[in-house]
């Protein structure tokens, strides 16, 4: 449930209500709004059905969220949310571009990537130590000592470091070392992982899974954000279907989509979606143009001796061209006043 209180409300109007709700054991979060405040109600509003919310001083009129999900959803948070990482602004006017290599392999190869990436423009060195690989055979990642050179690129470059955590037992550490933490696809309903990175302080972001419907990956970001953290950022990569020339099916009608039912930011990944380095630079062009507000893509010094994902990792002189088309993009949709479709009426 929601309480939109009257424009002129005051300050003693909303804290009286936010005492009726957590007088009856519930939560109250309030959120500003363009041109009125917004106080929304976590729990079983059932414990509120005899209370006269609407005649209270300041009360404009109650709205039950509809949702399973209703710290993610746009009926609880009308404005999109944006999110800062250290400075960092995803949701903003200008799209965030996360890059980097699939694995952290050395410390050489990190730095090499690390400074490609800050030569093009990225705000973001992505790069994962701790890797959950289809086969127990793969390489798995160099788990501490690749956080500490992820630490050290952010040292040598200023970029933010986003990184992927993949059990409970290590969310402490990675958050000790990254700006932002990543919850892959395998994970998503990891619910037990989402609770811990949801305390764990730091701004995540929460890639859709393997077969997940909206519904499903909205929900798991509401189990991050009931653990009192507000800070998501959605991640599209692509979903599993009957089509097996790419590595998955890249959604880009979900972000117009998520963007109607949350106020969350939402990036997509072009890399895993398509699988194929060829088909990076048009699927990153269409998100930019669906809306996105950012990519998370794969650049490699030397895609073909990668250790993981070679076959989909840019080059440097291929990252290089996407960059330059994306702020070229970019500018033209804000020059022109282009913007995504307006789907949140």
């Amino acid at each position: 449930m929601v309480i939109i209180m009257q424009p002129n409300a005051s300050a003693q109007d909303i804290k009286e209500v936010i005492k009726v709700i957590e007088e009856n054991g519930l939560e109250a979060k309030v959120m500003e709004g363009r041109q009125q405040r917004i106080v929304g109600v976590i729990g079983d509003k059932t414990r509120l059905a005899s209370v006269p919310l609407e005649a209270m001083h300041g009360v404009e009129q109650t709205v039950a969220i509809s949702k399973s999900y209703k710290l993610a959803s746009r009926e609880f948070h009308p404005q999109p949310s944006i999110v800062d990482v250290d400075g960092v602004k995803i949701g903003g006017d200008e799209p965030i571009i996360m890059a980097g290599p699939c694995a952290v392999e050395s410390r050489e190869q990190l730095f090499e990537a690390a400074d490609i990436v800050k030569a093009g423009g990225a705000q973001f060195l992505r790069g994962g130590a701790y890797k959950p690989r289809t086969s127990p055979y793969s390489f798995q990642g160099l788990e501490e000592k690749g956080l500490e050179y992820l630490a050290e690129a952010r040292e040598r470059t200023g970029l933010k470091v986003v990184t992927e955590v993949t059990v409970v037992e290590a969310v402490e550490r990675v958050a000790y070392y990254a700006d932002m933490l990543q919850v892959g696809a395998r994970n998503m309903q990891n619910f037990g992982l989402l609770k811990a990175v949801g305390r764990a302080g730091k701004p995540v972001l929460l890639k859709r899974g393997l077969a997940a419907t909206l519904n499903e990956w909205l929900n798991a970001a509401e189990y991050i954000m009931n653990e009192g953290n507000p800070n998501v950022v959605l991640c599209e990569r692509g979903i599993r279907t009957y089509e097996t020339y790419t590595r998955n099916t890249l959604d880009l009608s979900a972000v117009p989509a998520v963007k109607h039912l949350s106020h969350l930011p939402i990036i997509v990944d072009p890399s895993h979606g398509t699988g194929k380095w060829r088909m990076v630079k048009p699927m990153a062009l269409a998100a930019i143009t669906a809306g996105a507000d950012g990519l998370m893509m794969e650049v490699h010094p030397n895609p073909a001796r990668a250790l993981s994902d070679g076959p989909q990792s840019l080059t440097p002189e291929h990252y290089q061209d996407i960059m330059t088309s994306i702020h070229k993009l970019s500018k033209f949709m804000k020059d022109e006043h282009i913007q995504s479709i307006d789907l949140t009426d």
